[in-house]
Formats: C-alpha cells, sequence, structure tokens
C-alpha cells in the first residue's frame, strides 16, 4: 500500500485536534467523535493535553484513504511547544494548515508558514470555524493571498459553477500552466497535484470541524491532489522525536526513507532495532519491517537523537525555533543534584531545545524555556516522571 505522512499545524485554538477527529471519524478509525471539551479527543493521549485542551507533544494516527496508508502527524499549536512542532517537520509529506476563520491569519500563523517555506512541505489550508458570525469567506480569502500567498485558491469552487474561475485561478500559479490553460482551456489533476507539490499552489477549503461541514470535501481534495512520494531502494531513515513509555522505555521515532527496516537489524556499530511500533493515538502495534514511507517507533537504541540521520539520510539543519529565556531550577532541599542532573538529561533527550546546564561555579541547574505554560508543564512532567517538586 502506498504511505503518505501528513502533519497538521495551527496557531492554537483553531480547532486542529476537532479536525484531526473529523478526519479519523470520517474515515473509519473512530467509531465515536471525540471533543478536546469533553476531554476524550482521540490524540491527546497525555492526562495534562486533556484537562489544558491544548497539544503539548506531537503525535500520530494511522488511517486509509482510498488506496493510500495515511500517518496523520498532530503538532502542537502553542507558541510555547513549537520547537516539537518543528521536529516533525523534517518528515513531512504534506502540511495541513489549519486558521481560524474567526481570527484570521495571526502571529503564529506566519510563523508556521515560513516553516513550512523553509522545508518545503507542500501544504492545504482548511479555514475553520465558519459557521461562527462575523467569519467572511471573501475577506478571509484575500487575507490569506496577501498574507501568505498569492497562490491560495479556493478549491470549493472546482466542483460549483464558479469552475471556470477556479481553473482560471489554479492556471495563474504557474507559467507553463497557464500556457496549456489558454490553448486548451483545461488543467489536468496530475498538472494541479504537480504545481501543489511545487509548493506553486495552495489549495484552501472552508468549513467548521465541529459541526463536520466541509470536512469531507476536504477528505476528497486531499485524496485526489496528493503525490505518492517514490523512495529510493537504499536504507535511509530519520530520527525527529525521542520519548519514553509508561514502562520507561526509550522510544526513537523515525520516519523510514528508504528501502526497508527489519526488526533486530544493526542501525550502529553496537545497536539494533529490538521492537519496530507503529502507533496510533495511545496503542501500538509490532512490526517485523518498516517500508520506506513509515513513521515508527524503534526501541534498542540508547543515543539517538532528533534531527539524526541514519543510511542515505544526512544529520538535519539546527532547528529555526529556540527558547530564550534562561530559567534556574529550585530542587528541594534533600534532593541530589547529581541524580537530579542525570534524570534531567533523560527529559533534554526528549526536548534538546531545554539545554539543561549545570553552572559549577553557582551549584545551579539551568534550563531554557519558551514560556509560562512551558514551565508549568516541565514541573509537572518532572513530578510525575520523578517525584521530585521543583520550581
Amino acid at each position: 500500500m502506498e504511505k503518505l505522512v501528513v502533519g497538521i499545524l495551527a496557531h492554537v485554538d483553531a480547532g486542529k485536534t476537532t479536525l484531526s477527529e473529523g478526519i479519523l471519524y470520517l474515515t473509519g478509525k473512530i467509531r465515536k467523535l471525540g471533543r478536546v471539551d469533553h476531554k476524550d479527543a482521540y490524540l491527546d493521549t497525555y492526562n495534562l493535553e486533556r484537562e489544558r485542551g491544548i497539544t503539548i507533544f506531537s503525535k500520530q494516527a494511522e488511517f486509509e484513504l482510498g488506496n493510500r496508508g495515511i500517518t496523520l502527524l498532530d503538532t502542537p499549536g502553542h507558541v510555547d511547544f513549537s520547537a516539537e512542532m518543528e521536529r516533525t517537520l523534517q518528515v513531512l509529506d504534506y502540511a495541513i494548515l489549519v486558521i481560524n476563520g474567526a481570527d484570521g491569519v495571526q502571529g503564529h500563523t506566519m510563523t508556521l508558514w515560513r516553516l513550512l517555506a523553509r522545508y518545503q512541505i507542500p501544504t492545504f489550508l482548511f479555514i475553520n470555524k465558519m459557521d461562527q458570525d462575523g467569519t467572511d469567506k471573501e475577506k478571509l480569502l484575500a487575507e490569506l493571498k496577501k498574507r501568505l500567498s498569492d497562490n491560495c485558491v479556493d478549491f470549493t469552487w472546482e466542483k460549483s459553477d464558479l469552475q471556470s474561475q477556479f481553473l482560471e485561478d489554479v492556471s495563474v500559479c504557474d507559467e507553463e500552466l497557464l500556457e496549456k490553460y489558454l490553448e486548451t482551456e483545461e488543467i489536468s489533476t496530475s498538472d494541479i497535484r504537480k504545481v501543489i507539490k511545487e509548493r506553486k499552489l495552495f489549495p484552501c477549503f472552508f468549513g467548521s470541524a465541529l459541526k463536520m461541514t466541509g470536512v469531507e470535501e476536504f477528505l476528497h481534495g486531499l485524496e485526489k491532489y496528493c503525490e505518492t512520494p517514490e523512495y529510493p531502494s537504499e536504507f535511509g531513515a530519520k530520527v525527529f522525536k525521542i520519548a519514553r513509555d509508561d514502562q520507561g522505555n526509550r522510544l526513537s521515532y523515525m520516519k523510514i526513507t528508504g528501502g526497508t527496516l527489519k526488526v533486530k537489524e544493526l542501525l550502529t556499530d553496537t545497536e539494533k532495532a529490538d521492537q519496530i511500533r507503529i502507533y496510533s493515538g495511545a496503542k501500538f502495534e509490532l512490526a517485523k519491517e518498516a517500508p520506506a514511507g513509515t513513521i515508527c517507533a524503534v526501541t534498542g537504541l540508547s543515543q539517538t537523537h532528533p534531527g539524526q540521520g541514519f543510511g542515505i539520510e544526512q544529520e538535519s539543519e539546527m532547528p529555526v525555533l529556540e527558547p530564550v529565556l534562561n530559567y534556574r531550577i529550585l530542587l528541594p532541599e534533600d534532593c541530589d543534584v547529581h541524580q537530579m542532573l542525570k534524570k534531567l538529561k533523560e527529559l533534554e533527550e526528549e526536548e534538546p531545545e531545554l539545554h539543561i546546564v549545570w553552572n559549577e561555579q553557582l551549584g545551579e541547574i539551568h534550563a531554557m524555556l519558551m514560556g509560562e505554560v512551558q514551565i508549568e508543564i516541565l514541573k509537572h512532567l518532572i513530578w510525575e516522571r520523578f517525584h521530585v517538586a521543583v520550581e
């Protein structure tokens, strides 16, 4: 089966998790629609995410769309966790950018847009919450064209009486396409796929994820206009995330970018892939092998880091989004500083941008953080993982 990795990104509160739920429901992955405010969303697997109603860690869901297997990577929308979001960009084939129709293009939306350009990811837009008062489709489209790209095109016109306008809007995104259109007055599906893949065209869909309006049309568009990548036969893999499961097993999340990874295969001189896990929500299935295009979590590797390449894959460039605030971590009096430093280094593997540093002169542990929300989450994590109350 052909495989495709699609990431979903948004400014916080745009309705990204709600859209993910709608997609999983319509593709038959889940039987009942979860809701963020009901604390039962399929992808909010961590209890603090359910309490807060925000995504903190990137997650994956597996579903089928037509004849393809899709891995959906849900990323955090809150700016404090944008480093986690950026790490996933290096393994995406396509991105879905969700925009809140009531608020339009916000500051963080612009940051996401620039990152998508930097990582050269073809992007579909879903303008959400169109059921809210005061949302104006024409105004929003004009804003998207002005602030993001002239080549944002309304794909809801494709099946309407505005079809000729739609074809005209698509054709002006690319010179070759325009010539072809002027000669034949036709544009093929493969033509449209090509210009989307080349980031010359950004399909826009409008709807309300909560009311499930426009979600089905969006899925049809995704199925029709995505191209499956062709992968080399030589082995390659890109690590994008380190995590730990409930039993404390270290997980290296990676995308296989060439060939096939088999279980028990050596990945370094000394370490092999003990297990290959395919996660979907909170659950996983064990696989004997992972072909190219697969996102999997591998156990048995102790030295991996986000951005690391195996086989034909190169090391990634340094991420753009880095925290600028330096905090001192205050430990309880009876806490062994050096033991705690070791434990915090474990967290740093999962969140490299923390930059946990031991200041010898001051006898202090320092960390780099993005802001207040991240501080709260970090304190909670340290308590949950190590039962130490830090400030």
